[in-house]
């Protein structure tokens, strides 16, 4: 049985892997900063459901096709 090719999916550009992959990276860089902060109490509030909802999103989207 041979693969398809990842080019000919019907999977939107925007929800392959690299994109969403990299967006998921940033956010969790970006609540890494906001905890790491000591400016602004709202963003170190946050900080934690920020890099929480990055690594979900991450996990979720390394199961994306490429």
């Amino acid at each position: 049985m041979t693969m398809a090719n990842p080019r000919n999916t019907r999977w939107p550009k925007l929800l392959r892997r690299g994109p969403m992959e990299n967006l998921a990276t940033a956010l969790i860089a970006a609540g890494v900063l906001m905890m790491l902060q000591p400016f602004v109490m709202a963003l170190f509030t946050w900080s934690f459901i920020t890099t929480l909802a990055g690594v979900v999103m991450f996990t979720i989207v390394s199961k994306f096709p490429e």
